[in-house]
């Protein structure tokens, strides 16, 4: 096999994060894209990530739940720690089989005892609100997660799917390290207001499905012997009726990709790459195939012009169908009440 590609590493924000320039979605070894994968299998893949130089792992609470961080947990023994960074983040749950969003000083505080004890360490690098409880005051929220990091538990700060106005308000009450939203060739509703608020405030971002979830790996094959529990049935851009429509994304990509003689994939994950030093991009995967393909992507250069025409191919009046399956919880709907309103409660 060739050599891997050297992953350079990189600041994340401005409060003194560094993490590889290249992040590794953890979730899909647990959860939501079909059954669980074999857990020796998943840890050999941890370990060949971390030697590969990406460090920087994300996980969350919600994934399994639980056992995302029970695995990653299980990795990190034998001296792995001291290399990596661990995300993770709180703030959905499935009580009652319904999505639940809580941000109150209670359940944060109680959600990173509990990560930590499944993580098995003593500190979580950076700790993310997955999604913005929309009842309570930011100011609330991240007041206990300022808590948190006085206490050594939490050494950064970030925010997931979070508005321009959300943001400020957060970084008001602790400096944010970074926020993670969706971005990828065909999601792109956060250049706008959240990448400029990002960087007048110095908080790096952490695009989660670079990817499309798949889709800019194998096109609409990745939508073939789905198992019935995979979420990516639920995205209105992988249904029937819009993935024949949004194929054709896939096909000009691959031609451009093949012109320059990488992968679709390569081509799609260097695009975001080349959004800046602040993107790192955390793609997933369950294969070591897979992630050495990624990891290619660090060196595949493009041009303004290489980027317009990609850009081209999947802009809003190309693609058919919302990028999320609950745009209800993202940034487009996560204001959340006045302090004020809080303190009169």
């Amino acid at each position: 096999m060739a050599a891997l590609t050297k992953v350079p590493r990189v600041k994340l924000g401005s409060q003194g994060l560094e993490v590889s320039k290249q992040g590794l979605g953890c979730m899909g070894m647990s959860s939501n894209y079909g059954l669980p994968k074999p857990e020796p299998e998943m840890i050999q893949l941890i370990h060949h990530a971390i030697n590969s130089g990406v460090t920087f792992l994300d996980t969350s609470d919600v994934y399994g739940p639980h056992t995302n961080e029970l695995l990653i947990g299980k990795a990190l023994q034998g001296g792995w720690r001291e290399k990596v960074q661990i995300a993770s983040k709180f703030g959905i749950s499935f009580p009652d089989g319904k999505m639940t969003i809580r941000g109150d000083p209670e359940y944060v505080r109680a959600c990173c005892e509990a990560s930590l004890k499944r993580l098995g360490i003593d500190y979580i690098d950076l700790y993310y609100v997955h999604r913005i409880d929309t009842h309570t005051p930011i100011e609330v929220t991240v007041g206990e997660m300022k808590k948190l990091v006085e206490e050594g538990k939490v050494k950064y700060i970030g925010l997931s799917e979070a508005n321009a106005s959300t943001i400020r308000r957060a970084h008001a009450v602790h400096p944010i390290t970074a926020v993670q939203n969706e971005w990828s060739l065909w999601s792109r509703d956060l250049e706008d207001e959240i990448v400029p608020t990002c960087r007048e405030l110095g908080i790096g971002i952490v695009p989660y499905s670079p990817l499309g979830r798949g889709f800019f790996s194998t096109g609409p094959k990745v939508m073939e012997n789905l198992t019935e529990n995979d979420s990516r049935k639920n995205f209105p851009r992988l249904k029937p009726e819009n993935l024949e429509h949004n194929k054709q994304v896939y096909e000009r990509v691959s031609a451009m990709a093949a012109r320059k003689g990488c992968t679709t994939a390569q081509l799609a994950l260097a695009w975001v790459h080349h959004q800046g030093d602040d993107v790192v991009p955390i793609p997933g995967t369950t294969k070591i195939e897979n992630f050495n393909q990624n990891l290619g992507a660090l060196s595949v250069k493009l041009t303004p012009e290489e980027m317009a025409e990609l850009e081209s191919y999947a802009s809003l009046d190309v693609v058919k169908g919302e990028r999320h399956a609950f745009m209800h919880f993202t940034w487009v709907n996560s204001d959340t009440p006045p302090l004020s309103s809080w303190k009169a409660a």
